[in-house]
């Protein structure tokens, strides 16, 4: 175990407690020094109110002070200390209709979605473990503070993070749970799809996403988010982690349903990407030859080329055809990679202007097409990047209309 961050944020507590007031590691963190796992991000919470915590510390940052979370800038780092809350009844399947501040320990970590998450632990690293939460870790186990009904019916985002959770440790989910989660899928539809995304990234990139997936399947929990809900996510086979956008590309060939990527509020690079993974999988089949695999490598890089040769399990899991071993292995894709006499356009010893130059002719989609011919050229090795030879070539072999 290592506790170089508690001991970073160790000064932030004792302040608190010289004070008089109660301050505790929390959480995420707590759970992952108990695994050795690596820790990210200290939080902390404290029976100190937001206006107790502002005055104690020089810069601070007021992120959630209603929420009762303030942002303390300490040695260039942030760090959010958290006032113990206790919670009025939740309205909306998502978020509590009030939230208070209190002075027990005991009463923050109540509300809290599982037991290895609530727990806290002082600075002498003395455990506060009131769920058996660290029992739990041990049997590998997620289990609901409290009842399980009433913690999803509370939040709908805890069944995700439970999902996400069993993906990233690969925990199994106590019996109870798992049955309250999938007897409050229906609660999903009430998440902003924003929310929906930053958990099912998390999922998908877990040691052990195939088990997360595959439960969040058979519970039936796409039937209720958007834009997923359009697709049969029982025919969508997941076998291994994968990044958000190679999953929605997969998806996209398998089911080609032209669902419009805007519905996920992903940002425009993403949605691009997307287009752009689609296009590369519907290639993989007609590459059939070397000098195929050597455009295909030009047009989208060694490192995506490579991508997929790794991820043929998940094509084919899929029923997604792919390219001929023959041709599309490492060994070939690293070679053609190396051998690449340009790998840009802009590389190129010519441009449009001087197309229009050596023809005399206006510009027009002909001077497109007539770069294009000449990347390729000079890709496959028909004609060297030198500007007299390839404006020769181009007259001998480019029809201009």
């Amino acid at each position: 175990m290592t506790n170089t961050l508690f001991e970073q944020a160790k000064p932030l507590l004792e302040q608190l407690e010289d004070h008089g007031y109660q301050a505790y590691y929390v959480g995420g963190c707590v759970r992952d020094y108990l695994m050795d796992r690596t820790i990210h991000d200290i939080d902390i919470t404290t029976s100190a109110t937001p206006d107790e915590v502002e005055t104690l510390f020089d810069k601070t940052i007021p992120v959630g002070k209603e929420h009762g979370t303030i942002n303390v800038v300490y040695h260039g780092e942030n760090y959010e200390i958290t006032t113990f809350r206790a919670e009025a009844e939740y309205t909306d399947h998502r978020r509590p209709s009030e939230v208070y501040f209190v002075r027990e320990l005991y009463e923050d970590v109540k509300r809290r979605d599982f037991t290895m998450n609530a727990l806290a632990m002082d600075t002498d690293y003395q455990l506060h473990d009131y769920f058996n939460g660290r029992e739990d870790i041990h049997h590998k186990l997620i289990r609901t503070v409290g009842e399980a009904q009433e913690r999803f019916d509370e939040d709908a985002l805890r069944i995700l993070r439970g999902l996400r959770f069993q993906a990233q440790l690969g925990f199994d989910i106590e019996q109870a749970t798992y049955t309250a989660m999938e007897e409050n899928c229906s609660s999903l539809e009430y998440l902003s799809v924003e929310r929906v995304v930053v958990e099912l990234r998390k999922l998908l990139s877990g040691d052990e996403t195939p088990r997360g997936y595959r439960n969040m399947v058979d519970m039936q929990a796409f039937d209720y988010l958007p834009y997923f809900k359009s697709y049969d996510m029982n025919k969508m086979q997941v076998v291994e982690p994968l990044s958000f956008t190679t999953f929605l590309a997969i998806l996209n060939v398998q089911q080609p349903l032209e669902m419009p990527l805007a519905h996920l509020k992903i940002s425009n690079d993403e949605k691009k990407e997307v287009t752009k993974l689609v296009a590369m999988i519907q290639a993989l089949p007609t590459i059939t030859t070397k000098k195929q695999l050597r455009t295909y490598i030009y047009d989208y890089g060694s490192k995506e080329a490579k991508m997929w040769f790794q991820l043929q399990k998940s094509l084919s899991s899929n029923d997604i055809a792919t390219a001929s071993p023959l041709i599309f292995n490492m060994q070939t894709i690293e070679e053609i990679a190396q051998q690449l006499p340009i790998r840009q356009r802009n590389e190129l010893a010519v441009t449009g202007k001087d197309l229009m130059s050596h023809t005399g002719l206006k510009g027009g989609k002909w001077v497109k097409y007539a770069l294009r011919a000449l990347e390729l050229a000079v890709v496959n090795e028909q004609v060297i990047n030198q500007q007299k030879a390839l404006l020769e070539w181009m007259d001998q072999h480019v029809e201009i209309q």
